[in-house]
């Protein structure tokens, strides 16, 4: 190992002081009774799924969490969102607007993305609804196939009241067996409106019994 690398290695497992606003941030999550579970990323470059996606407060915990981490995602957000005055804002917070009338080339689009930059990593809600769905939008997993690109696993569980990351894992292009490891880690994690919980699989895919809606 040369200088160089060792100089790098120290750097990056030297620990970092924290923010006014990580200590704030943790401290907000904490004092509303909820704990933070995060695991680095393994790569520069990945998508994080979030699931399950039953409530705006979704939106307020995870921007905490994102904070109280450091962890740099991006996500994405209805064009409309991302006016002024809180476009600046949303933007500086990891907001990528994105126009839903016009999905063609989504997947395109985000890999020009992915290729311009040497980190990204992007957070995605698979449901794309806050209401019940029967199926997962399969953008993130074309995504990460096209992109050889990590999938961690984000969660906000209403049960624990426990928000993070700390699974990572590498699709291996096969959907069923990829998104039956997607979903055993997802067993127990709870929404805040339950009944909205969608039912992890692809559309292709045939239901999974258990994640049937009631």
């Amino acid at each position: 190992m040369n200088l160089r690398s060792m100089e790098d290695d120290t750097a990056r497992l030297a620990p970092q002081r924290m923010t006014f606003a990580q200590r704030a941030s943790g401290g907000l999550l904490r004092l509303c009774g909820w704990k933070q579970v995060y695991v680095p990323p393994p790569a520069p470059k990945g998508i994080i799924v979030v699931y399950p996606h039953t409530s705006n407060w979704d939106f307020i915990i995870g921007m905490l969490y994102r904070i109280a981490t450091g962890l740099q995602v991006h996500w994405l957000g209805k064009d409309a969102l991302f006016r002024w005055p809180v476009r600046r804002l949303l933007v500086r917070l990891g907001g990528i607007p994105v126009n839903r009338r016009d999905p063609a080339g989504f997947v395109d689009t985000l890999l020009t993305r992915f290729a311009a930059t040497e980190s990204m990593w992007l957070g995605i809600a698979p449901e794309g609804t806050r209401g019940y769905t029967d199926h997962w939008k399969s953008g993130f997993y074309r995504l990460a196939l096209a992109g050889n690109l990590c999938v961690g696993l984000g969660y906000i569980d209403y049960a624990t009241k426990t928000v993070g990351i700390e699974t990572y894992v590498n699709l291996s292009g096969d959907p069923v067996q990829d998104i039956g490891r997607i979903r055993r880690s997802y067993e127990g994690k709870r929404g805040r409106v339950p009944q909205n919980e969608g039912v992890i699989r692809l559309r292709q895919a045939p239901p999974h019994p258990a994640r049937a809606l009631d």
